[in-house]
């Protein structure tokens, strides 16, 4: 990823345009083309920096359940455990920690059966102890955007 990658994906991750052409909008913003925008991010996606784009809902209001999920996983079992969560769409956000529980994930899906049906399939797939389910009970929704720095190797 170069300079005009790190900028267009710190531009996406809010304040996308919501318009008939929104990818040649972001060019503007971008000084590039809207082909340009395009070929980027299917270039970036296909190297894996990012896995999905798209919309945000308030999950809630929508009739679904969400849960953060915490999981011990041995070092040895990382990979493939990481690679079965991921096959999952319902699951938003996963990212490993230096901690005792070393992989965080969230789940969405239309019910809370769902979610211990999904978290289940995982443990069973990956055999891995129990995931602990931490579903709010109290909801704190801040905005988060990560701005992605050049920090002088292209990233």
């Amino acid at each position: 990823m170069d300079a005009t990658d790190n900028r267009l994906i710190t531009e996406i991750q809010s304040g996308f345009p919501v318009s008939e052409r929104p990818y040649a909008e972001i060019g503007e913003r971008l000084g590039i083309s809207e082909d340009e925008v395009l070929e980027r991010l299917r270039a970036i996606k296909q190297s894996g920096e990012i896995r999905r784009m798209g919309a945000s809902f308030d999950s809630r209001k929508l009739g679904y359940s969400s849960t953060l999920c915490a999981a011990r996983v041995p070092p040895e079992k990382l990979e493939a455990t990481v690679k079965i969560i991921n096959s999952y769409i319902n699951v938003t956000h996963n990212y490993e920690r230096d901690h005792e529980y070393n992989v965080w994930f969230t789940v969405i899906a239309p019910s809370r059966e769902r979610i211990a049906g999904i978290l289940g399939e995982i443990e069973a797939a990956a055999g891995i102890d129990p995931i602990i389910n931490l579903p709010a009970t109290r909801l704190f929704k801040i905005q988060v955007d990560l701005p992605v720095i050049d920090g002088g190797g292209g990233r």
